[in-house]
């Protein structure tokens, strides 16, 4: 595995992770979801990342859609938050408080 696609890999997983707490808040559909992404600092996603993300954790059962129809064009699909979807997400802040506590202990000390 290249660098790149490591670093791709573990983006993804975090975006994920990210994805379920902004669902967890509220009901966005894609676009929408892309522009809080991109308001907390992810920015440099691609729009083409998000998609393919949302379709996982709705095959995942963590997410669930429903198209709504739009006043702007055709219907959109937003997306929130199932059961399992919030017990995931309990589960990807508990990991992440305790990366970035690894991670943090690590450069402090070696850096």
């Amino acid at each position: 595995m290249t660098d790149k696609n490591r670093s791709s890999q573990m983006l993804k997983g975090i975006l994920s992770g990210c994805i379920l707490v902004l669902l967890d808040y509220e009901t966005l559909y894609g676009y929408t979801l892309s522009l809080k992404l991109e308001e907390i600092g992810f920015d440099q996603i691609p729009k083409g990342t998000i998609y393919p993300l949302l379709l996982s954790l709705e095959k995942k059962g963590f997410i669930a859609s429903t198209l709504v129809p739009s006043p702007d064009g055709p219907s959109r699909k937003y997306y929130h938050l199932t059961n399992s979807g919030k017990n995931e997400k309990a589960y990807f802040m508990t990991e992440w408080q305790q990366l970035q506590l690894n991670v943090s202990t690590l450069l402090d000390r070696f850096s």
